[in-house]
């Protein structure tokens, strides 16, 4: 296939999902050791995703530790629209929400840039690139899970591929520039998989954080060679 290219420069955000939660700074030190711009923090609810991890008290607190980081902050929730202003206060400078639940996406969205927050859309892998046509133009970054959301450490669906590069050729046809940001089983194979279907921002949990090399593999996803 011809391989596809993102106008963005690559990115990584380690997922702090996979760090210990008995000592998040330790993950969050471990992020600010390296050249790292963006931290992907993961919110579920166990309604959505039959998991529950932290709240923006969670947030605020990594926020007080780190001023500089990007906060790329995906909402796993039944119903995101309750609560974006409070993870946009507590220090997220990206909000993310799924497609799937029934609520106001358009005006979630909206409510999200009104907090002086970048916007991100999630589509599940079975849901359609189509999904996500009627909010395009309303978003910074479309994140396709690569893993059925709820919990780290899964294995990379290859059928998400599909939708990755009907997503960058929606952006190439319509002259977007919303960053196509990957999350689930990411490790230097899959993240390879990805940028060859247009994906240019990595969620990578377990392979950044259980790494024995972590500058190594910052910059095997960031820097790549020529595939």
């Amino acid at each position: 296939m011809t391989r596809a290219v993102s106008p963005h420069p690559l990115r990584l955000a380690p997922s702090i999902l996979a760090a210990d939660h008995a000592c998040l700074v330790d993950g969050l030190q471990k992020v600010e050791a390296l050249p790292i711009e963006w931290l992907h923090l993961d919110i579920m609810d166990g309604h959505f995703v039959p998991n529950l991890s932290f709240g923006p008290q969670t947030v605020a607190a990594l926020r007080e530790r780190n001023r500089d980081l990007l906060f790329d902050t995906h909402l796993m929730l039944a119903n995101p629209h309750e609560h974006v202003e409070a993870f946009a206060k507590a220090g997220a400078n990206l909000i993310s929400i799924h497609v799937e639940p029934d609520y106001p996406v358009a005006e979630t969205l909206q409510r999200i840039r009104a907090y002086g927050c970048r916007t991100g859309l999630v589509l599940n892998p079975a849901t359609p690139a189509a999904a996500a046509t009627p909010f395009l133009e309303a978003v910074d970054l479309i994140l396709v899970m690569t893993v059925w959301p709820g919990f780290g450490g899964q294995s990379f669906l290859p059928e998400t591929l599909g939708t990755m590069s009907e997503l960058h050729k929606a952006r190439e046809e319509t002259g977007l520039s919303f960053r196509l940001e990957v999350d689930g089983g990411i490790d230097l194979a899959t993240a390879s998989e990805c940028r060859r279907h247009g994906a240019d921002t990595f969620v990578a949990g377990t392979a950044f954080f259980k790494a024995p090399h972590p500058q190594a593999f910052f910059q095997a996803i960031q820097e790549p060679e020529a595939d």
